[in-house]
């Protein structure tokens, strides 16, 4: 395998163990600790990979995940957002700007990613 493409690999492998981490502690008052041995397992296949340091800055970009679901989830606001159907309708209140989510996701993500191409310029230790 080439050095490129085992750096994206370990950069992956780094943003989904960081976002496991993530899911883990928000939902740790019900699934989170049945989930807390992906990510441990997860971190030692990693950690015990020579040359792994080069994809750590994946889990700086993991934090972006969360926001991009909340965007995601947000997408019909800011305020409140009504449906209504053959039999009724509901409304959803509180919704928050998803563009502010956004940004503040695609920030994140790209923060990791330079990080993460001004490491890959340097040579392996």
């Amino acid at each position: 395998m080439t050095g490129n493409r085992r750096d994206w690999l370990l950069f992956t492998g780094w943003l989904l163990t960081g976002a496991s981490y993530l899911l883990a502690l928000l939902a740790v008052l019900s699934i989170g600790l049945f989930i807390l041995p992906i990510p441990v397992a997860g971190t030692v296949v990693l950690a015990t990979r020579r040359g792994s340091r080069r994809g750590l800055p994946g889990l700086v970009s993991s934090a972006s995940l969360p926001l991009f679901l909340l965007a995601y989830l947000n997408r019909h606001g800011p305020g409140t957002y009504c449906t209504t159907s053959a039999t009724g309708g509901s409304c959803t209140e509180g919704l928050l700007n998803p563009w502010f989510l956004l940004a503040a996701g695609l920030l994140i993500l790209a923060a990791g990613l330079t990080l993460f191409l001004r490491i890959r310029r340097r040579p392996v230790i």
